[in-house]
């Protein structure tokens, strides 16, 4: 279980996060909503020790600061909006940096449980077929795909992910969340996502949890948290009234 109390966070000495209490379970899919500034990056960060914080961060009954950094990096994993491209590896060796956290060394060869997780990944997210392209020549949806499995081949306790389905076209954000769904209940994982598309939100997420102005507003399932009052007033716009009358708009023949 992650439990968060109290937790408060920014940067250079403003908080910008505030007081943020939730708790998130093993199988679970946690998405993180809110309008644009409200927090939501900022609160992955610290939850991945990437920021100095306030108040408490407890994975599995033991708070993250008390654990080594190579230790953190095989209970969690971060993805981040943007991923620069600093060497022109291929896809496969992209990936294989995932499996660095659970290796003596980084020049060590990869195991066959190593190879056997690559190939798993890789394949699920479409890209063992082009794991020898150089990940420069690859597209922006495909370049996604691959910072993913380098996530998901770390095989973290906690993946932390910040509009992960950003740049991907439909079909593989609807793919992609199935995974996430899956791979979190079958392997007892705990996902928290945040999610700018409240349809793929409440699709796919066992929970949400709605920010605004750096703080939680509400933390609950995604029944209660989308019903519309809350996202209206923290939104500023009817969402539930939309949703529906665009969904009119699709029974239109």
């Amino acid at each position: 279980m992650l439990k968060v109390n109290k937790l408060t966070s920014g940067y250079n000495g403003l908080d910008i996060i505030k007081d943020i209490s939730l708790k998130a379970m093993r199988g679970e899919v946690l998405a993180v909503i809110g309008p644009n500034g409200c927090g939501k990056t900022t609160l992955l960060k610290a939850l991945a020790r990437l920021l100095k914080y306030r108040g408490e961060i407890i994975l599995d009954n033991t708070e993250i600061s008390s654990i080594s950094r190579k230790d953190l990096a095989r209970k969690t994993a971060l993805l981040a909006q943007t991923s620069g491209i600093y060497f022109p590896y291929n896809v496969y060796d992209t990936a294989a940096m995932g499996r660095f956290p659970h290796s003596s060394s980084f020049f060590k060869n990869h195991s066959m449980e190593d190879k056997e997780i690559l190939h798993q990944v890789l394949t699920r997210l479409g890209l063992w077929d082009d794991r020898d392209k150089l990940i420069d020549k690859l597209s922006g949806g495909q370049l996604q795909r691959v910072f993913l499995a380098r996530a998901f081949v770390q095989d973290p306790d906690l993946i932390l992910l910040d509009e992960p389905t950003n740049h991907l076209d439909l079909k593989h954000q609807v793919e992609l969340l199935e995974y996430l769904s899956n791979w979190a209940k079958e392997n007892s994982k705990i996902v928290i996502a945040v999610l700018h598309d409240l349809n793929l939100a409440r699709c796919f997420a066992d929970k949400a949890a709605l920010m605004f102005n750096g703080t939680l507003v509400s933390c609950g399932s995604c029944e209660e948290i989308l019903s519309g009052d809350m996202l209206k007033e923290s939104f500023d716009i009817d969402i539930k009234a939309f949703m529906l009358e665009s969904l009119e708009k699709w029974k239109t023949p």
